[in-house]
């Protein structure tokens, strides 16, 4: 799937509609840490992950744009989660636009709030902080070919997406797939929402009493077999 169409179609869904697509496909929900935010509320980002593990200087991030990023990617910097140094600041995002990149993830920290927000390209992080890097480690002989997001190594192989409830990778191979079923759930789901609103109880709409007659009768019947049973979509 090529960026722009990928932007497109993740335009009307949200993660957490492509969380339960993962959990649909029985795939791993790589989602990144609790705290990752938008710096701006409301941002959205989509695109191929380009990786960057930072060892603190910012030359690893003008490498990714020099020799591997392309137009579209998001810049995902691997700063394992520290929260004792800012490792992005105004500098590194405007050279990333610059690059025609979509957007930053960073597990870890940025600064420069301000300029950032001036700036306009999407930015996700787990806060701020004023200080930049006061040290240079060793670099890895992948810095550039792989990130750890959390729990989870992303790779090139990967497209990130963003929005107000959080960051989520999934395999680009596998996109097509996944936003096909989020856009299920969320049709489904929105059409729940409207007969609430219109008078049908959400109990109503899932045979709740039917379930709770049935589990007193089968205690071992799950709600989420139950819905599966009458084409429900919430919970996966």
């Amino acid at each position: 799937m090529d960026q722009e169409t990928l932007r497109q179609r993740f335009a009307s869904l949200s993660t957490a509609h492509v969380a339960d697509a993962c959990i649909r496909a029985k795939l791993p929900v790589r989602c990144a840490p609790a705290g990752m935010r938008p710096l701006e509320p409301g941002s959205k980002v989509a695109g191929r992950v380009a990786p960057a593990r930072h060892v603190g200087s910012v030359d690893i991030f003008l490498e990714v744009f020099e020799r591997h990023a392309g137009l579209g990617d998001v810049l995902v910097v691997d700063n394992a989660g520290r929260l004792d140094e800012a490792c992005v600041g105004d500098l590194a995002v405007l050279e990333a636009a610059a690059a025609g990149l979509s957007g930053v993830v960073i597990w870890g920290l940025h600064r420069d709030t301000a300029e950032l927000r001036a700036i306009g390209l999407p930015v996700f992080s787990l806060g701020a902080l004023a200080t930049g890097p006061q040290r240079l480690d060793a670099r890895p002989a992948d810095a550039v070919h792989g990130a750890e997001l959390g729990p989870w190594r992303v790779t090139s192989d990967d497209v990130v997406l963003g929005d107000d409830d959080g960051v989520i990778v999934i395999a680009a191979d596998r996109a097509d797939e996944l936003l096909t079923l989020a856009e299920s759930i969320r049709d489904t789901e929105r059409r729940q929402a409207e007969r609430i609103r219109s008078g049908t109880t959400l109990r109503a709409q899932l045979r709740f009493a039917d379930y709770l007659a049935a589990r007193d009768r089968d205690g071992e019947l799950t709600f989420r077999a139950h819905l599966r049973g009458i084409g429900g979509a919430i919970e996966e």
